[in-house]
């Protein structure tokens, strides 16, 4: 059974990443104030990025991953920035003297 990860950008801008087996429905329940305590104070709710997996436990492990990354990286990938996302994704660390 395949499964999905998507991002909700909320009302006050902040995003929410999560996984389903059902988009539609848990986009409905997102919407409707009844999918979880962050999203039903952020409402209204804009789906801005689904992508489907195989199984829900990769679409699981993906919203893990995506839900450590920072605003820019994450606003890359709802873009398709493929270059942004590698950007985003290296550490500003200098070399030591």
């Amino acid at each position: 059974m395949s499964g999905f990860m998507y991002i909700l950008k909320c009302c006050d801008g902040s995003y929410y990443v999560g996984s389903t087996r059902s988009i539609e429905v848990r986009f409905e329940q997102h919407q409707s104030g009844k999918g979880c305590e962050y999203t039903s104070w952020r409402r209204p709710v804009e789906l801005v990025f689904c992508e489907e997996f195989e199984t829900i436990g990769e679409a699981y492990a993906m919203e893990k991953r995506v839900q450590k990354w920072s605003r820019a990286k994450r606003e890359a990938l709802i873009a398709g920035d493929f270059e942004a996302l590698h950007r985003a994704a290296k550490k500003g660390f200098r070399p030591a003297r």
